[in-house]
């Protein structure tokens, strides 16, 4: 089975309250990636960001 980790402080989503990282993920982009906790490439722009993971890839968001 996989470990899912929290997109912002990078730690196993399963253990601990992510209440907080939560709230300030509304207003940021992700850090970590969720799959397997690398540190993402994230560029922000006026229009959204991009956050890129050398294992699985890039995602986008406004």
């Amino acid at each position: 089975m996989e470990a899912s980790f929290c997109d912002r402080c990078g730690q196993v989503a399963s253990i601990g309250s992510h209440e907080a990282c939560a709230r300030a993920r509304a207003l940021e982009p992700p850090r970590y990636c969720a799959s397997c906790r690398r540190r993402l490439v994230v560029q922000v722009t006026p229009l959204g960001w991009t956050a890129h993971c050398a294992e699985h890839g890039t995602s986008t968001g406004s």
